[in-house]
């Protein structure tokens, strides 16, 4: 299986690196730059990411600081972080926005795992969706020259290998991200 397994190979770490980006939106309690990628701006006519108009920074695990490269939509970014829905207090002090971020409550935090685990779980639909088209085309094989159903048969077995190896990282990153949610 060598043409299947590339094409597969790189959906399947799409999809990986997807749900691994989805994951670091989470909020752990811990101040991270991740956790306003979600929050969309509307500045300069077209709505933009807040990494696209300021510098973030967190200086430590409870605070985080945004300081805008330019000063006149800084009003903008404050009021897009404070209708996010993320739970966010932005405190306004001079050419910076400072946003204290509280330690999550126990109920909190599960409900954030509840969100884990939806997460993953598009995720191995995403596999499983993967592993679905990489089979079909395996499978259209039959019949041709130089492809014996063995041929088939093993690249079938690799195939679901390989889909198994890609579950096990979803599995890892679960359990590492569940971790990370659960530690106070």
């Amino acid at each position: 299986m060598t043409f299947q397994s590339s094409i597969f190979k790189d959906l399947a770490t799409k999809a990986i690196n997807h749900v691994s980006k989805d994951l670091s939106t989470l909020r752990t309690g811990r101040a991270s730059v991740q956790m306003l990628d979600s929050i969309i701006v509307q500045a300069y006519g077209s709505g933009m990411k807040i990494n696209e108009l300021a510098n973030i920074s967190a200086p430590d695990a409870n605070l985080l600081m945004i300081k805008p490269w330019d000063t006149s939509i800084i009003d903008l970014i404050e009021k897009a972080i404070a209708t996010s829905g993320l739970n966010f207090n932005p405190v306004v002090d001079g050419d910076v926005i400072r946003i204290q971020v509280s330690p999550l409550t126990e109920e909190r935090r599960k409900e954030m795992v509840k969100l884990l685990h939806q997460k993953i779980e598009s995720g191995r639909v995403m596999l499983r969706s993967v592993r679905t088209d990489v089979k079909q085309d395996i499978e259209k094989q039959a019949g041709e020259t130089n492809v014996s159903e063995d041929d088939i048969h093993n690249d079938i077995k690799e195939l679901d290998k390989m889909t198994q190896e890609y579950m096990n990282q979803l599995d890892e990153m679960s359990k590492n991200k569940e971790n990370e949610l659960m530690t106070i």
